[in-house]
């Protein structure tokens, strides 16, 4: 039982952090929505500047009773997530085994940002294209319209998050 408690504080910590990092490369998205020469490098992860996710990990083993371990929140770029190792506050305490009173349950958990979008630049030699570039996000079109910005795909659009190993 305390071992399944670490793996869910592992698998809420890992999320957390990920999901803070989709986050913030969603609002580096919208900073440059004008700029489509940039966003390839925005959905595959290669912004500089962002600040720390790893305090969202914390954050979520606390709530489930654990703590992130030395080195326990670290980025993984294969593919673009995070690694986290969480061990549990409280001991398995009694139980049937002997001498497991002092033990307490460690746990890893990965979870990755996988863009779910794609598009295509416009011709360089076309000076006379304005349009933005239309947006495919897991089979949805997305015609972006530069003076009108009110219809636009939200985070889980633009990126998932999951588990991942």
């Amino acid at each position: 039982m305390t071992r399944n408690s670490a793996q869910t504080a592992a698998d809420a910590a890992a999320l957390a952090v990920t999901q803070d990092r989709r986050d913030q490369l969603v609002d580096r998205w919208l900073d440059n929505l004008l700029k489509p020469d940039l966003w390839q490098d925005i959905f595959d992860g290669n912004v500089e500047g962002l600040e720390p996710s790893c305090w969202r990990a914390q954050q979520l083993a606390d709530e489930n009773g654990a703590h992130v371990v030395g080195g326990g929140c670290e980025p993984d770029r294969d593919p673009q997530g995070y690694v986290v190792k969480v061990k549990t506050n409280d001991p398995v305490g009694d139980s049937i085994v002997p001498g497991t009173e002092e033990t307490y349950a460690t746990a890893k958990a990965k979870a990755v940002i996988e863009p779910r979008c794609s598009f295509q630049l416009p011709d360089e030699d076309n000076e006379d294209v304005q349009d933005l570039p239309q947006l495919n996000c897991n089979g949805k079109n997305w015609d972006l319209d530069p003076d009108d910005l009110s219809d636009l795909p939200g985070p889980e659009d633009l990126f998932d998050v999951h588990l991942a190993g």
